[in-house]
């Protein structure tokens, strides 16, 4: 699948073989030639189609479904039959079909993922198959691997323990690796570890797909884990590793552990971080107040929600405000309430972010043993609320209006996906605050009427950090992911702002411009590492061609027979 002009492609396969191998498949595009040479007639209809057509056809039996995950079922059978029209169908309706490759669709997937299986895709690495795991990944299949997106199915979005159903998050992601920063499809690997699971459903379904057996846990799962990465490592020294959808506790202590070892990241993490952080820099343009100035109210203090004031609190220090000063402006709360030193069963990652009890001396609260969100927004007087709970609600009337009176331009993010866990929705945050509200959301909402004009929600979504993220490190060979990388991702994209030329508009750019948003993303992070010494023999002037070569876009080309037959 080559996607340069002109170029060919050598292979051994003909007949169905050559028609059901999804890398390869060109469907009714296979010319005439091709069909004489590759055994085709017969096995296709006559007309010489093209990939425009064919993306054509495609799209008009998607829109004649009823419902998303009937799309969905439909996008992953075409994806397992023709790589390059599914792409080609992404890339040229990406606005159309982002909510249903991704958020939304992609977590009602995973719930029906045992249903919906149809074709093999990625790795299952079960426990049960602990020792056969180098064997699994040294297939010559693989050689070509560059990047991978893993998850044991724990924390799936907001809808927590799917077991291997969550095979459809690394699926999902990996898409958009391609559809969003055109990294090769045949270079991405999904995987999920799968651990077993504590999900009651799974275990009584009969149709379940994964290991039946309550989830592993304690030194038994850090083992596997460990001999996971530890056969990586082995196969593919120089290969991106992305964690996705971990449990808090493990998402944090995996990406400590071993982002040292090798080349990788969290993306629940270090890119939701970098995502708020790049659209909270967008939207203090709109409101007018310097970043020093702000105040950030956090609703759910796991690895994302602690992420994202990570981040935002080394944006503050890098803006001129002394991190002492900078931490004090931060309040997460959790099931318990609000983070406060002395309370009990604190996570290492949430220890920056304790407040201290006399923080709180003199607050005016609801319940003298809990200091809930509401109380948080009434005497902290946050001017930023970032929701990453996973709770539908979370974000109530009452602490909405509470923004609004206390905020000329409350800046309200609910980033809970999929959408039916988002905090609030879009339409009753602008009601609550009579419009005022600067707002983004994690996943994709119908659009606002403001003055009578329809205005789109923006969605503050990873898919706007992670591919580029990728594209970058691989197109410079990153030895390894950092922190200011992130940093330098969420400035790039806060740079593509629409907002910065006219307060008016939306905070980031249309999902439209997602390939060019990478591109832009990924300059930011190739420089960055350059800059800290994690590439080797790349001269600064390089690096933006290198970002190009390494586009693909999805097209069809010349095919030529391996055994000589034809030309």
């Amino acid at each position: 699948m080559s996607s340069n002009p002109g170029a060919s492609l050598s292979t051994a396969l003909s007949g169905y073989q050559l028609l059901t191998d999804p890398a390869l498949n060109k469907g009714t595009a296979f010319t005439e030639a091709e069909r004489d040479v590759f055994d085709l007639h017969g096995l296709l209809p006559p007309t010489i189609g093209t990939l425009n057509e064919q993306v054509a056809r495609r799209l008009q039996a998607l829109r004649g479904f009823e419902t998303d995950i009937e799309r969905y079922a439909f996008l992953r059978d075409l994806q397992d039959t023709n790589a390059t029209l599914f792409f080609a169908l992404l890339v040229q309706n990406i606005e159309e079909l982002l909510p249903i490759v991704y958020t939304p669709t992609v977590g009602a997937g995973c719930q029906q993922f045992s249903r919906l299986f149809r074709k093999p895709r990625g790795l299952f690495l079960s426990f049960s198959h602990r020792d056969r795991i180098e064997r699994i990944l040294a297939h010559p299949r693989f050689d070509d691997v560059a990047v991978i997106v893993v998850t044991d199915g724990e924390r799936i979005l907001g809808l927590g323990d799917q077991g291997a159903g969550g095979m459809g998050i690394p699926i999902g992601k990996l898409a958009l690796y391609t559809g969003c920063g055109g990294i090769h499809p045949s270079t991405t690997l999904p995987i999920v570890l799968d651990v077993g699971t504590d999900n009651p459903d799974c275990l009584a379904d009969p149709l379940y797909v994964g290991w039946r057996h309550e989830r592993v846990r304690g030194k038994e799962y850090d083992d596997f884990v460990e001999a996971f990465v530890a056969a990586v490592v082995k196969r593919w020294p120089h290969v991106l590793l992305q964690w996705e959808d971990f449990a808090k506790n493990n998402a944090t202590r995996f990406l400590d552990r071993y982002r040292d070892r090798l080349c990788t990241f969290n993306d629940d993490v270090q890119g939701t971080a970098a995502v708020a952080t790049g659209t909270l820099l967008a939207a203090i343009t709109v409101t007018g107040a310097p970043l020093t100035e702000q105040r950030i109210a956090v609703m759910g203090a796991g690895s994302a929600g602690c992420g994202i004031a990570g981040l935002i609190l080394q944006a503050m220090v890098e803006a001129g405000l002394a991190r002492d000063e900078a931490v004090k402006r931060f309040f997460l709360v959790d099931r318990d309430g609000l983070l406060v030193e002395g309370m009990n069963d604190i996570a290492s990652f949430q220890q920056p972010f304790l407040q201290s009890e006399s923080a709180t001396e003199g607050w005016t609260l609801d319940h003298p043993d809990k200091v809930a969100l509401l109380d948080v927004v009434r005497n902290a007087r946050p001017t930023v609320l970032i929701g990453v709970s996973g709770q539908p609600g979370a974000f109530s009337e009452p602490i909405v209006r509470a923004m609004a009176e206390i905020n000329e331009r409350p800046i309200i993010f609910p980033l809970s996906n999929p959408t039916s866990r988002a905090e609030a929705t879009p339409q009753d945050i602008e009601a609550w605050t009579g419009g005022k509200a600067v707002i983004g959301t994690g996943s994709p909402f119908p659009p606002l009427t403001r003055d009578g004009v329809k205005f789109k929600v923006d969605q503050t979504n990873n898919s706007y950090i992670f591919p580029g993220v990728g594209l970058g490190v691989i197109a410079v060979g990153a030895r390894r992911v950092s922190d200011e990388m992130f940093m330098a991702a969420a400035k790039a994209l806060a740079a593509a702002s629409p907002a910065r030329d006219n307060p008016r508009n939306t905070l980031l750019p249309p999902v439209t411009a997602l390939r060019e948003v990478s591109a832009a993303v990924a300059l930011a992070v190739a420089l960055q590492a350059h800059k800290e010494g994690l590439t080797e023999g790349i001269a600064t002037d390089e690096i933006e061609g290198l970002i190009r070569a390494k586009v693909w876009q999805p097209a069809y080309v010349a095919y030529q027979r391996l055994d000589g037959t034809g030309s």
